[in-house]
């Protein structure tokens, strides 16, 4: 039964990391996923140390507000004249900092340390349960995903419209008075959302990979946006079964080898991919030449 949890909380995870890197693969802005990986961090700790657990609402919300405070600082030293890297790199490098900082400081007794925020452990998963008065609902990480993953969706689906326009071409959205300003916050908030939600299962580094690799992937095999989510679902969920099935054999990390699964479907992408392909490419270049 373990098997079944592990494998369900991965591919929750990995497909509301999927839909939302599609959007950030699509804006250049793969690196803001890392950025706010890494910069809840002092949110989750100030958090824990409110409230005293590390279940709490608080906790989603103080990891939102550093989320997208992340997304502010980086839009405004982008708009004083720092380059778009040099601003990632200051924000999240002195926020996550920041949260080291905290957890040495007040939370060294306590199972909030840094490799669990970073890494998590989809292993235990299923030993974290939720009750309902006093009936086993099932492990709380696949709610709380669950929950994340139905709040993706129905403002993605809302708004398709509107994020798909902001993607291709923001300056025409802004024209025609969409407020581009709001639903570029909305993404933020987002990703901030899904990134906490999965801290615990895989960490918020692999978050990262699962961000920005399915996207990729997706990207190298189509050019409509609702077939392009579609793929980065697709193959978020068969990395997550393929790292599984892999870590079982090599008694390896379980979220190391998704991702490191999702990198080899990438590059089998990245070779084969009928339109983008460099395989594809040399053939065209040989019939070209012929």
């Amino acid at each position: 039964m373990s098997d079944f949890w592990i494998i369900l909380t991965g591919s929750l995870v990995a497909s509301c990391c999927a839909i939302l890197g599609v959007f950030l693969v699509l804006r250049k802005m793969a690196m803001i996923g890392d950025a706010i990986s890494h910069s809840v961090m002092p949110g989750i700790v100030i958090a824990f140390l409110l409230s005293g657990s590390r279940d709490s609402v608080l906790m989603m919300f103080a990891a939102l507000a550093f989320g997208l405070l992340t997304t502010f600082l980086i839009q405004m030293f982008q708009q004083s004249g720092i380059q778009s890297d040099a601003s990632i790199g200051v924000v999240f490098t002195a926020l996550f900092a920041v949260g080291v900082v905290l957890v040495s400081l007040f939370a060294r007794q306590v199972h909030l340390d840094q490799d669990a925020i970073l890494y998590g452990e989809i292993a235990y998963v299923h030993w974290n349960i939720w009750e309902l008065g006093g009936v086993n609902m099932g492990p709380r990480a696949v709610w709380l995903l669950g929950f994340t993953l139905m709040v993706i969706v129905a403002v993605i689906s809302l708004f398709y419209k509107q994020f798909k326009l902001c993607a291709f071409d923001p300056a025409l959205a802004a024209a025609i008075g969409i407020p581009v300003a709001i639903f570029h916050y909305l993404l933020m908030g987002l990703v901030s959302m899904a990134t906490v939600s999965s801290f615990e299962s895989v960490g918020a580094i692999l978050v990262v990979g699962l961000l920005i690799i399915p996207a990729s992937t997706a990207y190298l095999l189509t050019e409509r946006l609702g077939m392009m989510i579609g793929l980065s679902i697709g193959v978020g969920i068969a990395s997550t079964v393929l790292g599984y099935l892999a870590a079982k054999m090599l008694d390896a990390s379980i979220a190391g080898c998704i991702v490191c699964a999702a990198g080899v479907l990438f590059a089998l992408a990245l070779l084969f991919s009928p339109s983008q392909g460099i395989v594809a490419k040399k053939l065209r270049l040989r019939k070209l030449a012929a």
